[in-house]
């Protein structure tokens, strides 16, 4: 009991100092993913090795200036992933993650720009201009309805502040479905969102070649971004890991 309430405590506290929106800043007990440098880039991150990869070390997405405050990001554009060539020129962390709370800002430069977020390598948070079905804008992708009500629109960042539970698992069987809660610029878009599957095929990420999808696994994934040909910029991204015990994501 008393370790369940440390825990608590903590997950109380990691809360309570870390900030949503755009511009938040990291709590102590978070990892910084990256910060805008070459550096950090490939120090954190590495192509996703997919059955569709085209691009090979090292990364050849490009920083470049921030388009709207100082500081530096990164262009998911990389040419490998030319014409949506999704999965050719995804990134994803070196590291691999369970649980976890996670702050993402992106900016699209022109219409109909086109990336992803996806948890633990599975499960995308959509990143579309001009998208608003379930496919589009901020989705849990086919789970979830778009809230492009939020969305702050091109040439200007967005943020996602994301509470995230994993599948669990008992003697190797899928018990409790994965679980989010997300803010999408400040504004709570998704409560306790389960997910049934990972979607879009073996291309799409870890566990996407299973039973189509279904056949989810306990293996932990990184943080990953796609690459669809478009000028799709990102910039302060950091994780907080943790164990979240009940089937609560709310934040």
């Amino acid at each position: 009991m008393k370790k369940i309430l440390v825990l608590l405590f903590s997950l109380v506290s990691i809360l309570a100092n870390a900030q949503i929106g755009v511009g938040a800043k990291a709590p102590k007990k978070a990892k910084i993913l990256f910060d805008g440098t070459h550096k950090m880039l490939h120090e954190k991150w590495q192509y996703w090795n997919g059955p569709r990869l085209k691009a090979s070390m090292p990364i050849k997405w490009e920083i470049q200036n921030d388009p709207v405050d100082a500081g530096t990001v990164v262009n998911t554009n990389d040419p490998a992933a030319a014409g949506g060539l999704y999965g050719a020129a995804d990134i994803v962390t070196k590291e691999e993650f369970g649980d976890f709370r996670l702050h993402v800002e992106f900016f699209i430069k022109e219409k109909g720009g086109n990336s992803g977020v996806y948890l633990q390598n599975r499960y995308e948070i959509q990143v579309l201009d001009g998208d608003t079905t379930s496919h589009g804008m901020a989705a849990v992708i086919n789970e979830s309805p778009s809230p492009y009500y939020a969305y702050n629109g091109i040439g200007k960042w967005n943020a996602y502040d994301i509470m995230f539970r994993a599948a669990k698992f008992k003697d190797g069987k899928l018990v409790e479905k994965p679980m989010v809660t997300m803010y999408f610029n400040g504004k709570k878009v998704h409560k306790n969102q389960k997910i049934s599957q990972v979607w879009g095929g073996p291309n799409s990420g870890q566990d996407g070649g299973n039973d189509g999808g279904k056949g989810i696994t306990d293996r932990p994934g990184g943080l990953k971004l796609q690459a669809e040909g478009h000028n799709v910029y990102y910039r302060n991204i950091w994780i907080v890991p943790m164990d979240i015990k009940k089937a609560d994501t709310d934040f």
